[in-house]
C-alpha cells in the first residue's frame, strides 16, 4: 500500500495502516479492508485443513475408524469411571461425560494437538503454535456439555468452527457410549495387557536414568514429601 507523502514523494505500509497519520479521515476504510483481508484468509485456509482435522477428531473419537484396535486401558478406564459414579449415586449424565473428558481427551490429547513437538522431532513456529491453539480449543469445545453462545464480539477462533462443533459433540457423544456397550475387561486381562506392554518397550526406557530423576525430585522436596498433615481439630 503506498500513500503520497510531500517529503519523500510517497510512503510504504504495511496491511496495517498508522490511523494517528495526519492524513487520516473519519469513515478511513484502511482497517476495516484489513479485517476483511484476514478473514478472507482465515476462511480459506480453514478450507484447507478442514478435512485433516476432521480425520483427527474422527479417528480419536472413534472405536471403529481408528487403524487399530482401542487400548483395553480407555475401556477400562472409562468403566472405572462409571462404576464410581453408581458407588456414589451420581445419575447425571454431564458429570459422567465430563469425567471421562478431563481424563482422555482434555488430559492427553489436546496437549497432544497443541505441543507436536513432544511426539515428533519438530520445531514448532509462532505461527504454527497460534493455528495449533484454534484446533485444540475446538477440540476442548466438542468435549464440552455446555451449550456455546457466540455473538459479534466473540473471538474469531470461537467462531471459525462454531458450525462444526456441533457435530463434532454427537461425535464424541458416539464415542463414549460406543465404549460403554463393549465387553467389559477383567482385572486379569488388564494387567496380562500391561506386562504384554513392558516387554514390548523394555528396551525403550532407561529405568536407572527415571529412578535417578525420582530420586532428585525426592530429595529436593523430601521435607515436604515426608511432613504429614495435620488432622483438623474434632
Amino acid at each position: 500500500m503506498i500513500t503520497p507523502d510531500q517529503e519523500t514523494g510517497t510512503k510504504l505500509w504495511h496491511l496495517v495502516k498508522n490511523h494517528d497519520h495526519s492524513d487520516h479521515k473519519e469513515g478511513d476504510r484502511g482497517s476495516k479492508m484489513v479485517s476483511e483481508i484476514y478473514l478472507t484468509r482465515l476462511l480459506a485456509t480453514k478450507g484447507t485443513l478442514q478435512k485433516f482435522v476432521d480425520d483427527l477428531f474422527e479417528t480419536v473419537f472413534s472405536t471403529a475408524h481408528r487403524g487399530s484396535a482401542l487400548p483395553l486401558a480407555i475401556k477400562y478406564m472409562f468403566d472405572f469411571l462409571d462404576e464410581q459414579a453408581d458407588l456414589r449415586q451420581i445419575t447425571d449424565p454431564d458429570v459422567r461425560h465430563t469425567w471421562k473428558s478431563n481424563c482422555l481427551p482434555l488430559r492427553f490429547w489436546v496437549n497432544v494437538i497443541k505441543n507436536p513437538q513432544f511426539v515428533f522431532d519438530i520445531h514448532k513456529s509462532s505461527i504454527t503454535d497460534a493455528c495449533l491453539s484454534v484446533v485444540a480449543q475446538t477440540f476442548m469445545d466438542s468435549c464440552s456439555t455446555s451449550e456455546h453462545r457466540l455473538g459479534k464480539d466473540s473471538p474469531s477462533n470461537k467462531l471459525l468452527y462454531a458450525k462444526d462443533i456441533p457435530n463434532y459433540k454427537t461425535w464424541v457423544e458416539r464415542y463414549y457410549r460406543d465404549i460403554g456397550k463393549m465387553p467389559a475387561i477383567s482385572d486379569q486381562d488388564m494387567d496380562a495387557y500391561l506386562v504384554e506392554q513392558s516387554r514390548l518397550h523394555a528396551n525403550e526406557f532407561n529405568s536407572l536414568s527415571a529412578l535417578s530423576e525420582l530420586y532428585f525430585y525426592v530429595n529436593k522436596y523430601r521435607e515436604e514429601v515426608s511432613a504429614r498433615p495435620e488432622r483438623p481439630a474434632a
